[in-house]
């Protein structure tokens, strides 16, 4: 069986890492390139960093910031905000960048998740979903979830793994930033209409919530921010609580 993997998520506003909750009401959480350091010291499976104004900046992602983080850091690191073009993925890739997310850029014109995956293989592309449950369906939003769109999650989930998507980076809104676990209800949903690996994000409070999204959620990997930035679940120990839960784990 594959390894689950922790990932914490650096999101990036004009140079520094900040946390919110339901995407809104933002706090500053320290320097990302210090952060992204220790966290690869600390045995993160995989980093996470998203510029998250800059789709509403109408901007691509800092490279300089890429680059300073590529420096510090041994282990897959993935790169969104932005991004909408196979020339601005190169860039990012030349910086160190290994794998690149695509969200709002990708609703708004599909074929770009194909120009990528042909471009640089699907291992490399991971599209980001940003859903809210509105009246029981999930509905995708788009531009850091300030702008609601009429496509289901599950629809959209299916069109992206057949355009060639390697991962899909599911984020609950309903969840984001309330601690209160993950959306395992449409994880396990997602893990059984698609094929390709999903990333929970939306929701961890506890070291429970990352074991129930693992089991229940059939989550391939777990997403998460303000639990590792302001250290109240340490990597180490959270990856030891879930291998005493059987759960595949790289120590």
């Amino acid at each position: 069986m594959l390894t689950k993997r922790i990932i914490p998520c650096l999101d990036i506003k004009n140079g520094r890492t900040v946390k919110g909750v339901n995407f809104v009401n933002l706090i500053d959480a320290g320097d990302p390139v210090v952060l992204a350091k220790q966290y690869a010291d600390l045995g993160a499976d995989e980093l996470v960093f998203l510029d998250i104004a800059a789709t509403l900046e109408n901007r691509g992602t800092t490279l300089d910031m890429v680059l300073k983080v590529a420096e510090q850091v041994n282990i897959p690191f993935t790169v969104g905000g932005g991004i909408s073009s196979v020339a601005h993925v190169n860039a990012l890739l030349k910086c160190g960048a290994d794998k690149v997310s695509i969200n709002s850029s990708a609703v708004k014109r599909p074929d770009l998740i194909n120009e990528l995956s042909e471009k640089f293989g699907s291992q490399c592309v991971v599209v980001a979903i940003d859903a809210k449950q509105v009246d029981g369906e999930w509905l995708v939003h788009l531009a850091g979830g300030t702008i609601p769109t009429a496509i289901n999650l599950f629809d959209w989930a299916k069109e992206v793994e057949q355009r060639g998507a390697g991962e899909i980076l599911f984020t609950s809104m309903n969840n984001d930033g309330t601690k209160a676990g993950f959306a395992n209800k449409a994880l396990a949903q997602l893990a059984t209409e698609v094929n390709i690996p999903i990333i929970a994000s939306g929701g961890a409070g506890s070291v429970q919530h990352f074991i129930d999204t693992f089991v229940e959620g059939k989550s391939d990997a777990a997403l998460a921010a303000s639990v590792f930035h302001f250290g109240e679940i340490p990597i180490p120990d959270l990856k030891q609580a879930l291998k005493n839960n059987n759960i595949p784990i790289r120590l």
